[in-house]
């Protein structure tokens, strides 16, 4: 009995040990995309990462890293820059979401096996989250997305990752997720799922992709340009049109984008830029070459509130130019003219006047940019508040003295990657799309007791669009106010 159980035993680890095997993805593009010799391969990669050096450590927490995904001799040195900033950071899985260049399929194929094999050896896949993340979106494993023996060519856009990967952070499990068709839906729903199934984990999330391909040097610099600066301001919306357009500009812009929208959903966001090259540099012909960006996706500090250089005698003589130039405006037909020599109200500033009447709204209107120092801005906006509102008729002589004027001084608005990122009481809001435009102040959500969802659909009321514009690619900006009003 003692043999047979012994005999059973090992039976049956090496039935486990077999299926384990079976379950690990091999290396399919050593040799073709980087080095097949472990030793060699070893080398290259630290070479790449000691010789990434940026000129300053970026503050802030790493959500992401976007790297390039051609063969190590060509974008090698450049992906090594993203590594190099998180090597040796406790981040205990690594999620790489790479493009799929040869397999159309829909959605995102999550592989849950036991590991991942390069020449480095087999590094093992968080199954764990892989099966949360597979939960999460709905998406199913597809497995010509990684593996199509018969064919000669392979999928490389996460396997590149993995030797980076194994050298900079040799104690992190992985999961390689591959992105089929790169729509709005299939992007926002991988954003959605890192985002559940990632919280409360150390993850760091890498997208995989390349630039512009195949354009002569000098174009391909001017179209990788535009392609960072969206990246780098986060415009999403815009990233998103691109990519489902075809555009050339990033192969991997879905995995691009599910980054940026996850790391801007766990708070403030920002990207620093770490390095920017193309094909040339290994060697290519500058007649077409394929650019390359690493780049990180940093946490930043909450919105601090906008700074409030205003004295309260500043305030005072802004409210007595708003009251002095409606009087003058509705009584006479005069237009005031900012004569105080005040510095700080020489300084263009977005600025809104708004008119009450026994606490009930009698106009607003006001200028989101900077269009004028900010004494005359509010000249003109308490004029325009009470002469030009549709909403309401003209204000005459006789109401002057019985309105409350309040004036917002505003901050440069800037676009929003989620509306989980509109915070109610403290951001105004601005929804557009197409060439209708809605604007809110920050103290009207507060006023009127909305929700985030409430002030999201009552500014797409307010540009004329439907209420739940904002979910169906409405562009999302906010900005900050100073509120200051005369005192009763």
């Amino acid at each position: 009995m003692r043999i047979s159980a012994v005999l059973f035993a090992a039976v049956l680890l090496s039935a486990q040990l077999a299926a384990a095997a079976e379950d690990i993805r091999p290396a399919r593009v050593a040799g073709l995309f980087y080095e097949k010799d472990p030793a060699r391969l070893a080398a290259q990669v630290d070479l790449c990462l000691a010789n990434a050096k940026p000129a300053a450590r970026p503050a802030g927490e790493v959500r992401a890293i976007i790297v390039p995904h051609a063969g190590h001799v060509y974008s090698g040195t450049t992906a090594a820059y993203a590594y190099a900033l998180v090597k040796g950071m406790p981040f205990e899985t690594v999620v790489v979401i790479g493009p799929s260049h040869h397999a159309a399929f829909t959605g995102c194929s999550i592989y849950a096996g036991a590991g991942f094999a390069t020449p480095l050896g087999v590094v093992p896949v968080d199954q764990a989250l892989a099966r949360a993340l597979t939960r999460a979106s709905g998406f199913d494993y597809v497995p010509e997305a990684y593996d199509n023996p018969g064919a000669e060519v392979q999928e490389h856009s996460v396997e590149v990752q993995v030797p980076f990967i194994q050298r900079a952070l040799p104690g992190a499990k992985i999961v390689p997720v591959v992105m089929g068709l790169q729509t709005r839906r299939t992007i926002q729903t991988m954003a959605a799922a890192l985002t559940k199934a990632c919280a409360a984990k150390k993850v760091l999330v890498v997208a995989s992709t390349d630039l512009s391909h195949f354009l002569p040097k000098a174009e391909a610099a001017a179209v990788d340009a535009g392609t960072i600066a969206l990246v780098r301001e986060a415009k999403t919306e815009t990233l998103i049109r691109k990519v489902e357009a075809g555009e050339n500009i990033m192969c991997g812009g879905g995995p691009v984008v599910a980054a940026l929208l996850y790391a801007r959903k766990l708070g403030p966001a920002r990207v620093e830029v770490l390095r920017r090259a193309d094909s040339s540099e290994a060697g290519g012909p500058d007649s077409s070459v394929v650019g390359y960006l690493a780049a990180a996706v940093l946490s930043e500090k909450a919105d601090a509130a906008p700074e409030d250089a205003l004295s309260a005698e500043d305030k005072a003589q802004l409210l007595r130019l708003a009251r002095s130039a409606v009087t003058e405006f509705v009584g006479r037909g005069a237009l005031l003219e900012d004569r105080t020599a005040n510095p700080k109200l020489l300084e263009p500033r977005g600025v809104f006047v708004t008119l009450k009447k026994r606490g009930e709204l009698r106009g607003c209107i006001g200028f989101i940019d900077a269009v004028a120092p900010l004494g005359q801005a509010v000249i003109r906006a308490a004029v325009y508040a009470a002469t030009e509102d549709p909403r309401f008729p003209a204000v005459a002589p006789d109401e002057v003295p019985g309105l409350e004027f309040e004036i917002s001084v505003l901050t440069p608005p800037r676009e929003v990657a989620s509306p989980e990122l509109v915070r109610v009481g403290r951001h105004g809001l601005i929804v557009t799309r197409g060439g209708q435009k809605g604007v809110l102040l920050p103290q009207v959500p507060v006023e009127n007791g909305w929700d985030r969802e409430t002030f999201l659909e009552q500014g797409c009321l307010k540009a004329g669009l439907p209420p739940d514009a904002w979910k169906k690619g409405a562009k999302l900006e906010v900005f900050e106010a100073v509120v200051f009003h005369e005192q009763k």
